[in-house]
């Protein structure tokens, strides 16, 4: 997403007897680590998504659909939250949280809900800027997690509170669909995390006896998700729905909040630790996730009206590989710059006609006039 970007400012180290100004730097460096797990994370998102038809009949893939679920959302929610810090409402901020994600938002909700009339024989489907299909609700649980932001960063105990928000939440099947304000309360505490963290926290996770920590822990996650498959439902990972709507005891949902926050946070963190921190093939397709989340889900969404999952092979192991692959292809495309420079007017677009210029903007246009 390109507002969540880090910039790193470089600063001339030592010092001389007179002091003398640093020299010019390459402007908006960007962190490629940040890059490249924002882009695995979205692999991941797509090739959960393309998991969704081989489920039935396959405890092994509704196993590793189950782990993914576990920790690619966090991750993803966990490093907007990070880079989410310096929102002060302030009216640049506010412009790019219009255009940024109010407007794909709104251009996506009804392009989602045209496009599914016709894949799922439902013409009569209503567009409802109030109840997001399908991908949408990110945009729209960003949108009010980020306006939250100043309140978070001057609450006394803001992990805390929200987790107790998200467990109040699984209580109440009353709260509905409007914005999937269900799924917005329940995700609040891996945003709110991410708005605490630091770099160094970032570091810790990174250094090598984590890595390697991190193999059996992902290797145990299986073999629980594998025994839990008949067992439980893999719908709490999604945190749209309250314990009732999931047919559990009203005391789970809190418990299970609590238990699937830890589960994923130990997964987010083994999976940063195996990001790599320098820059790849693929570091520059970080800057594109948005664009890959956002498309992809038509080919999702289409793969199923057109028959792709009917043929008998794409059942056996094979063709679960060849679907995985395809799936990170797919996305990896959506992600390069082409397809950015072809959808940036729908998904970054500029919109400076809509706004008033503030007065830090008109300052430095009467300082580049007398220059």
């Amino acid at each position: 997403m390109s507002e969540d970007t880090l910039r790193i400012r470089a600063v001339t180290p030592g010092a001389t007897e007179r002091q003398t100004p640093p020299a010019p730097q390459p402007a908006d460096r960007r962190d490629a680590f940040f890059d490249n797990a924002k882009y695995l994370a979205i692999v991941l998102v797509a090739i959960g998504h393309s998991w969704e038809p081989l489920r039935d009949g396959s405890r092994a893939v509704s196993a590793l659909y189950m782990v993914v679920y576990a920790f690619h959302m966090p991750a993803f929610i966990v490093i907007s939250g990070y880079f989410s810090r310096s929102f002060d409402a302030s009216p640049g901020r506010i412009r790019r949280l219009v255009t940024g994600l109010a407007v794909p938002y709104v251009v996506f909700e009804t392009a989602y809900t045209l496009f599914t009339r016709w894949t799922d024989q439902d013409p009569d489907r209503p567009v409802s800027l109030l109840d997001p299909l399908y991908l949408t609700w990110f945009l729209a649980a960003l949108f009010i997690w980020r306006l939250t932001t100043p309140i978070w960063q001057r609450v006394r105990w803001p992990l805390p509170v929200a987790l107790l928000i998200a467990m109040l939440a699984t209580l109440s099947p009353s709260i509905g669909n409007d914005l999937d304000l269900q799924r917005a309360l329940q995700f609040l505490p891996y945003f709110v995390l991410g708005l605490l963290l630091r770099p160094e926290h970032f570091r810790l996770v990174r250094r090598r006896a984590v890595r390697i920590l991190a193999v059996p822990v992902f290797a145990g996650a299986l073999v629980v998700a594998y025994w839990a498959v008949p067992r439980m439902s893999g719908a709490w990972f999604y945190h749209r729905d309250s314990a009732e709507e999931l047919a559990a005891p009203s005391w789970y949902g809190p418990v299970m909040t609590l238990v699937i926050f830890g589960c994923s946070l130990v997964l987010v963190a083994c999976f940063l630790a195996w990001v790599p921190g320098r820059r790849a093939w693929f570091t520059a397709l970080g800057a594109g996730t948005l664009y890959g989340y956002l498309l992809h889900g038509f080919v999702a969404q289409g793969s199923k009206f057109w028959g792709w999952y009917e043929p008998a092979w794409v059942h056996r192991p094979s063709g679960e590989i060849v679907v995985t692959l395809a799936a990170a292809a797919l996305v990896t495309a959506l992600c390069t710059p082409p397809v950015r420079r072809m959808f940036r007017w729908v998904i970054e677009p500029d919109m400076s006609w809509a706004f008033h210029r503030d007065a830090r903007t008109r300052a430095r246009e009467r300082n580049a006039v007398r220059a």
